[in-house]
């Protein structure tokens, strides 16, 4: 039995890499191989891909913020292309779709479309994030799982949950099994950023954050295994 029919899932860029920045064949073959076992459960998949192992605009302070960004959601198409490409291989149906035009490459982003994709169980490629600037992948996630009326969105993270502070620096940080947005907005909590909370709130959205080593973590939590944390 799966618990969340359409799900829509974050995966930075650096998973993607090898830690050292840029793709790594392997890295990206995993995270495939991955998507692909969660899609054969016969979710509706959607993904929204970031492009950290690129760049990161917001620390680029000697660079015009618009500018850098852009710059960020063109590296996200990097990701979402090689992302395309061993799915593809793979056997996996999947579409790339750019909030912004680059036709050359993949489909501008349209919600019919992309609800359409998703219908027909392709894996579909949320890149470019927003297509403005000023706004994280975090708020890409949360639209998109709003416009694509998502069951659910998922966060893969480095830690295995929502604490209250940082577990590897505080040893008194506590874990949260549940958590409101409320809370993580009044506590700035950095799960995700405060304009993705505010957004999930607003519409009724429920959030679950897990950790990248849980064994099929994915899958475990599609079919209802509590893990993590669940913010709604």
């Amino acid at each position: 039995m799966i618990a969340y029919k359409r799900v829509l899932l974050k995966v930075s860029g650096e998973a993607l890499s090898d830690g050292a920045g840029g793709i790594n064949g392997e890295s990206v073959k995993k995270l495939a191989q991955q998507l692909k076992e969660v899609a054969d459960c016969g979710v509706q998949l959607g993904v929204v891909v970031g492009g950290g192992n690129f760049w990161r605009g917001r620390t680029s302070t000697d660079m015009d913020r618009a500018t850098a960004d852009y710059i960020g959601m063109l590296a996200t198409v990097m990701n979402g292309l090689a992302l395309s490409d061993s799915l593809t291989t793979l056997g996996a149906a999947n579409k790339v779709m750019s909030s912004f035009a680059i036709d050359k490459v993949c489909e501008t982003y349209t919600v019919r479309e992309a609800r359409r994709y998703m219908q027909e169980k392709k894996i579909v490629i949320f890149a470019a994030g927003t297509g403005s600037p000023f706004f994280s992948t975090d708020t890409a996630l949360s639209l998109r799982a709003c416009e694509m009326n998502a069951d659910a969105i998922i966060f893969v993270k480095n830690v295995d949950g929502v604490y209250s502070g940082d577990p590897k620096t505080d040893a008194k940080a506590v874990k949260y099994d549940e958590i409101s947005f409320d809370r993580i907005i009044s506590e700035n909590l950095k799960v995700m950023d405060m304009t993705a909370a505010a957004m999930c709130r607003e519409y009724g959205l429920t959030a679950i954050a897990i950790g990248k080593d849980e064994k099929n973590g994915v899958i475990r939590v599609l079919k209802g295994e509590k893990l993590g944390t669940t913010m709604k």
